[in-house]
């Protein structure tokens, strides 16, 4: 990074399955702007953006990373027949719908032992724990968010695990289970855009001269979905199948807005409307996820990237 005048973010959304189409996104722009993931300082996400981050931190391609989801997403996200049949169980109002086994496997595949440590890129990935397990005079026992990241330094966490940070950053409340004490980043960081410039301007702020930071955030799609209960009364029971999708698409808006305020022209957000809803666990649109993923029009992402994020 020396004599560079820009410090460069690309910051990654969760949203399950439709990771996809965040890889078939990045690709793209990596065909038209050769040099780009080269580029980057600092790979950010959440949930399937943090497996994507991880994977994308050590090195490999989003073609690698979009095969690891065709590859095992049917076992990742299977059910026995009868389930499949009733669409619902008794268990799953009691048990996280799928296993994390056949999600652990394929990581393990892919990542084999390595740490954070052992990444080519700094990495930023949102967690929620679940107790921090304080004790002692001062110090107090909750849960809080959790960003693992492998920059040096006394809070660095360079010996976690690529495995376990992936599988922490993507337990999904009522998808799978939790891990480790762990649950997805998306419940409260889901467009982590914020969080990564926050820990950028932490690290660069001693420079002499820090550099103008440049933060591309590319989403899972954005779907439009909306409420027409303007006057309900609602409890825990009607509540409860809408709650994850409303923090996790609220704390995009939230990181959104945030960022624009503060990089202006040099934040593109990019989150391309599904022309129909998409579960995170619909990995039987995975098909269509690519071919949205495919008939976006990158020409003002293209622009920007070659105009700003490069410079």
């Amino acid at each position: 990074m020396a004599g560079d005048t820009r410090y460069r973010i690309l910051s990654l959304d969760g949203g399950g399955i439709r990771g996809v189409l965040s890889c078939t996104l990045i690709d793209r722009l990596e065909q038209a702007n050769p040099g780009f993931l080269e580029s980057i300082d600092l790979f950010a996400g959440t949930s399937t953006g943090g497996i994507l981050t991880l994977g994308l931190g050590a090195g490999k391609s989003p073609v690698d990373m979009r095969n690891l989801y065709e590859k095992n997403a049917d076992k990742i996200f299977a059910q026995d027949v009868l389930e499949k049949i009733l669409h619902i169980s008794v268990d799953q109002l009691v048990e996280a719908n799928y296993s994390n086994k056949a999600l652990k496997a394929a990581l393990q595949r892919e990542f084999g032992p390595i740490t954070l440590g052992d990444l080519k890129k700094k990495v930023l990935v949102s967690s929620f724990d679940l107790d921090n397990l304080a004790s002692g005079a001062g110090k107090i026992r909750s849960w809080k968010p959790k960003f693992f990241h492998n920059y040096p330094g006394p809070g660095t966490d360079a010996a976690e695990s690529v495995v376990d940070v992936a599988l922490r950053t993507s337990a999904a409340p009522t998808y799978f289970p939790i891990y480790q004490g762990f649950i997805d980043g998306g419940v409260v960081a889901n467009n982590p855009s914020m969080c990564a410039l926050a820990q950028a301007m932490h690290e660069l702020h001693d420079l002499p001269t820090p550099p103008q930071i440049t933060l591309l955030s590319v989403g899972t799609g954005h779907s439009l979905d909306f409420l027409d209960e303007l006057n309900a009364s609602w409890g825990l029971a009607q509540w409860a199948p809408h709650l994850v999708s409303i923090m996790m698409g609220g704390s995009e808006g939230v990181a959104d807005f945030q960022c624009v305020q503060v990089l202006g022209s040099n934040y593109l957000r990019m989150d391309p409307v599904l022309p129909v809803g998409i579960g995170l666990d619909a990995y039987e649109q995975i098909p269509l996820l690519e071919q949205i993923g495919d008939g976006v029009d990158l020409t003002v992402a293209n622009a920007w990237i070659q105009g700003t994020f490069l410079g």
